[in-house]
């Protein structure tokens, strides 16, 4: 008998007949790459999450010709890796905003920053410790960012499996309570974003709730009536074939992925009204 018979039967009435090997793809190693691309020396993280980063579109790829520089907000920033894929793409007119509310997690995300960029590259990239689920409320930040990823806390199934407390204690309450938290955060990411900005949502979750669940509202709310935003959002596909489409974006689970997730995207774009 499993330890956690509620988080065994929410996951089997999601994947079905595919959750046995799904769940044993989870209990092995992760698999991760150690990624260099414009850093001093390499990050080691799962490629999913790389590939999560490198689906925004920097400000230079969505403004108009006559518009120059920009700045980038990763709105969930630690522990540094997605930080670090985008401060490595960036050119010398672009500047990252790599926040991270804990004051733990945040001197973790500095120290990853200062171990693997270079000195120019390190100017590019400030370090903050604001609540961007609280930010979309300040209006005078709106349009802020030209382009904005939001890797949401979530769920976190692999690390709940392997830690046996954590598997003692989950309920179907806890994919509930995050999605709350994680739409908080995505509508203030879209607040905040520049009309003709991109904007990427990503998490780690298996749970339908935190990923399409999420992203769906984002549409519902914003898709069709600009309400007192500068834009209306649209999907734009995340770029990458790995993993499974799903209606909003693509999953990449380990048991189909050679190890690598589980990490959903999805990737928007702010349209001017």
């Amino acid at each position: 008998m499993h330890p956690n018979s509620a988080f065994e039967e929410y996951y089997q009435n999601i994947y079905r007949g595919r959750w046995q090997s799904l769940r044993e793809s989870l209990l092995a190693p992760p698999a991760s790459v150690a990624y260099g691309e414009g850093l001093a020396r390499p990050y080691r993280l799962d490629y999913g999450s790389v590939l999560a980063a490198l689906s925004l579109r920097f400000p230079q790829e969505t403004m108009l010709p006559e518009e120059t520089g920009g700045e980038i907000l990763d709105a969930c920033a630690a522990p540094g890796g997605k930080s670090l894929v985008i401060a490595g793409r960036m050119g010398s007119g672009l500047r990252l905003l790599a926040n991270e509310l804990s004051g733990e997690r945040r001197r973790r995300l500095a120290a990853a920053l200062d171990a693997h960029l270079d000195r120019e590259k390190r100017r590019q990239v400030t370090v903050s410790g604001f609540d961007a689920a609280a930010a979309g409320g300040k209006k005078r930040d709106w349009g802020r960012f030209g382009a904005v990823l939001l890797d949401a806390p979530c769920s976190s199934e692999r690390h709940v499996l392997a830690d046996p407390g954590a598997l003692a204690q989950w309920t179907p309450a806890r994919p509930r309570f995050l999605a709350k938290r994680q739409w908080a955060l995505l509508s203030a990411a879209f607040l905040l974003l520049k009309p003709g900005g991109s904007l990427v949502y990503a998490t780690c979750a298996l749970s339908l709730q935190e990923n399409d669940g999420v992203a769906g509202r984002l549409l519902e709310k914003y898709g069709t009536l600009p309400a007192q935003t500068t834009g209306r959002v649209r999907l734009d596909p995340p770029g990458f074939p790995e993993g499974e489409e799903t209606r909003y974006g693509r999953i990449i689970l380990p048991d189909l992925s050679g190890g690598m997730g589980p990490m959903y995207v999805a990737r928007f774009r702010k349209d001017p009204v």
